[in-house]
């Protein structure tokens, strides 16, 4: 079986997107060349040889690490049973999941009755079992010069867009015009860091669009 580099993995409830509220087991995954300037995950961008780690050190972490550890899709099923981990819903994360080919991950844990979601920037190929709901935050003119793939956009069951002004929607619609007629993934704006001002205009801009907005909502609660 192939080998997984993994930054993190809990056990909590999705806040964001058409699974919001949902319990769910996060996955995350080391390594990302995007290199989105307010991103709140960096320490996952560089896979350092030196920084690889067992399992059990990583999940004993309680701040976030560039540490990682490799494990193979039924290790990862024999890591949520021992964690005792109940959720039915598998979010695979980042980092940017899809630098890796996810098939065999996303199939395996599909047989075993689990959903699965990807979260990924659109800008890999994405390589997944079939069934997998896949959402989109396309990172436009990203300091890493990665383009968003039409590939993945068309593949796409829900585009998640963070958006602090208009220049973000402008750049939203520039990627939207990659889809093709009979493409229908459901549009969610997410206003950065719940600022007023983003808030606003999110909030008019999906009633003008009939979009949906999306709230971090593990950040109000206050859960990871």
């Amino acid at each position: 079986m192939s080998l997984y580099k993994i930054n993190e993995v809990f056990e909590s409830l999705q806040g964001e997107g058409s699974y919001t509220g949902l319990p769910s087991i996060f996955v995350r995954l080391q390594g990302c060349p995007v290199g989105c300037p307010w991103c709140d995950t960096k320490h996952t961008w560089e896979v350092d040889p030196d920084s690889i780690a067992t399992s059990t050190k990583v999940m004993a972490e309680t701040s976030e690490s560039n540490s990682w550890f490799e494990q193979t899709a039924q290790q990862l099923i024999e890591l949520f049973e021992g964690y005792g981990y109940v959720a039915k819903h598998v979010v695979i994360t980042g980092g940017e999941p899809c630098m890796y080919d996810l098939t065999e991950l996303t199939s395996y844990l599909i047989g075993l009755g689990y959903s699965v979601q990807i979260e990924t920037s659109g800008t890999y190929e994405i390589q997944c079992h079939k069934d997998t709901w896949v959402t989109v935050s396309p990172k436009v003119n990203m300091p890493g010069g990665r383009p968003v793939l039409k590939s993945a956009m068309l593949r796409a069951n829900e585009i998640k867009h963070p958006i602090a002004m208009q220049k973000h929607i402008d750049e939203l619609d520039q990627v939207l015009s990659l889809l093709e007629d009979g493409s229908s993934p459901q549009i969610y704006l997410q206003p950065i860091s719940q600022q007023k001002r983003a808030t606003e205009l999110a909030i008019k801009t999906c009633i003008a669009r009939n979009w949906r907005l999306s709230l971090q909502t593990h950040k109000f609660i206050g859960i990871e």
